[in-house]
């Protein structure tokens, strides 16, 4: 990869250690993936802010920065993990607000504005700019990308970081023409009345996606038969299907295109999800606003609470600062008829009070989604936004009996994955910054992406996603392999702070380069390798013992003894 010499001195250490870090992270990641050089970034959005996703990981990479770090271009910053006006009555501790305000005063001496909004495409300043963008948060990245003039790749919360420091970003990916076409299409054959209806449709296309697609950057659906779509039903789609690592999708409009699948999604398939995703027992509270409900959407949410006394505790809306000016009189009708307006946060992010919260009802699948996972294990139904505040309304409207803990039996990952028993040896790529290591370990194999964000325990390195085939399993201590991460942007941080506990992997091995694994793998010098010459993630069996070589840049996968096969 070409550098220019300002570029080179930040990555000797001319310009500081943290330049130096982010520089080599940024070669890592360039490298790796092919990009023939650094372009400029015009602005950066980091995620990452929350104790509940950043956790421990976060906070020690923070205040290991040094002193000299600062960001090169405008740079803002995600969601917190509450309101600081009113953290009591949302239930969280002082501890908890302690280590926020910690956070957020590492990002400000970092010279990151605490915009504190996971919505960074609704801003009231300014346009957002075209051109090249550093972007981590997926529903952002998604929004960005496919009704913008602004490109980002599905940067990681530690790649944004280290782009917004230098000012750069590799020239990679979604970044070029090439890697834009439409590669799923998608027919949407009902129509969709509100923008939770767009929001079911973007997670249900995560849930359909075979294995075996040759998607190096992420799904990027054409959904043809859409019609026209509001702000907000775009908004709803592109959140929802990034849960599953989409970045980009296009709309009715004809893309450049090499379709290697094709779903169809009709008017059954939409109320099937209504159906298992209604409520069946007493809602404890209602949530909306995620991402961050625009003014619209508090609009449509109070004119829907008007005229009613909600019982207290059992609405919570969640917006964004910079719209409060415009949204006071509904901000003040929502109040007066017992809900409460947050800013600053998002349902996703919040540490909820067990002792009065078990059960939660939204109009998003972005929240339903990682509500549900390790980050709360919140159980969580979803209905339309007039339902939703019926509920509020009506605590028993669900039944009296309150929810029951017992989980029913998730519908299994899509895997083709078969027991192998031959001598293997493949060949694959390493990390420009690591110049030699030799790991031996048993392996722990999927064919199904991972997302680290809730559904892998921060801890203890268990995997806990109910239908994935390594769930139940730790990571910690293994040699890791799996195609690519998926989800949250906020994986790094999982990682890093596994990493920093000794409950990481031995190396992680991808079959595809995963913007989300490699920079803490790079920051922290944990063995990488990925573009091997054969799947190692067909070729390999959980149990196997293997032996991983760096040497040159090029890395040896070898089985040493294969695990035993059942049956």
């Amino acid at each position: 990869m070409e550098l220019t010499a300002e570029q080179q001195a930040m990555l000797a250490g001319d310009r500081g250690a943290a330049k130096q870090m982010a520089m080599r992270l940024l070669v890592d990641l360039g490298t790796a993936a092919g990009a023939p050089r650094l372009v400029p970034v015009a602005a950066a959005h980091v995620s990452g802010v929350s104790p509940l996703t950043g956790g421990h990981g976060l906070t020690t990479f923070l205040e290991r920065l040094g002193d000299d770090a600062q960001v090169a271009v405008e740079t803002t910053l995600n969601s917190a993990g509450c309101d600081s006006r009113c953290w009591r009555e949302m239930g969280a501790t002082a501890d908890y607000v302690e280590r926020q305000q910690r956070i957020l005063d590492a990002y400000a001496a970092l010279g990151v504005q605490l915009t504190l909004s996971c919505t960074p495409y609704e801003t009231v300043q300014a346009p957002l700019p075209d051109g090249v963008g550093a972007w981590a948060e997926s529903n952002a990245v998604c929004y960005a990308n496919s009704y913008t003039g602004l490109r980002t790749n599905r940067d990681s919360g530690l790649s944004a970081l280290a782009a917004a420091i230098c000012g750069c970003t590799p020239d990679y990916g979604l970044l070029r023409d090439e890697n834009r076409a439409a590669n799923l299409l998608v027919e949407v054959e009902c129509d969709l009345a509100e923008p939770v209806d767009f929001s079911v449709l973007g997670d249900w296309v995560g849930k359909q996606l075979p294995p075996g697609l040759a998607l190096p950057w992420g799904a990027v659906p054409h959904f043809r038969g859409v019609g026209e779509a509001s702000h907000e039903a775009r908004k709803a789609l592109s959140a929802a299907a990034a849960n599953y690592g989409c970045a980009l999708l296009y709309l009715d409009e004809t893309p450049a295109a090499n379709y290697q699948a094709t779903l169809r999604f009709t008017a059954a398939d939409l109320e099937a999800r209504y159906a298992e995703l209604a409520p069946h027992a007493r809602i404890d509270l209602v949530v909306i606003g995620c991402p961050q409900a625009s003014p619209a959407e508090v609009r449509a949410t109070a004119e829907l609470v008007r005229g009613r006394t909600l019982p207290a505790g059992r609405l919570w809306v969640f917006t964004a600062s910079r719209h409060w000016e415009v949204l006071r009189d509904e901000v003040a009708a929502i109040e007066a008829a017992g809900g409460m307006v947050l800013r600053d946060t998002c349902p996703e992010v919040v540490h909820y009070d067990r002792a009065s919260v078990n059960h939660i009802l939204t109009n998003s699948l972005k929240a339903e989604h990682y509500l549900q996972s390790g980050l709360n294990s919140m159980p969580t139904s979803v209905a339309r936004l007039a339902d939703c505040i019926t509920h509020a309304a009506d605590p028993e409207l669900a039944g009296e009996a309150t929810y029951q803990s017992g989980k029913a039996p998730a519908a299994a990952h899509h895997s083709v994955k078969v027991p192998q028993a031959s001598a293997l040896s493949l060949a694959g790529r390493g990390l420009e910054s690591q110049d030699a290591w030799t790991v031996e370990g048993e392996a722990l194999v999927t064919d199904v992406p991972l997302t680290f964000l809730g559904f892998v325990n921060r801890r203890t390195g268990v995997i806990e996603d109910p239908g994935h085939p390594l769930d139940g399993q730790s990571i910690a201590g293994k040699v890791l392999v799996f195609p690519r991460g998926s989800g949250s942007s906020v994986a790094p941080y999982v990682l890093l702070g596994l990493l920093y506990r000794n409950r990481g992997p031995l190396a992680v091995v991808n079959t595809e380069l995963d913007q989300q694994t490699l920079p803490a793998c790079s920051l922290l010098g944990a063995p990488y390798a990925h573009s091997f010459d054969s799947d190692p993630c067909l070729a390999l069996n959980s149990g196997d013992r293997v032996r991983l070589e760096l040497r040159g840049g090029a890395v040896t996968l070898e089985v040493l003894d294969r695990a035993p096969v059942a049956g």
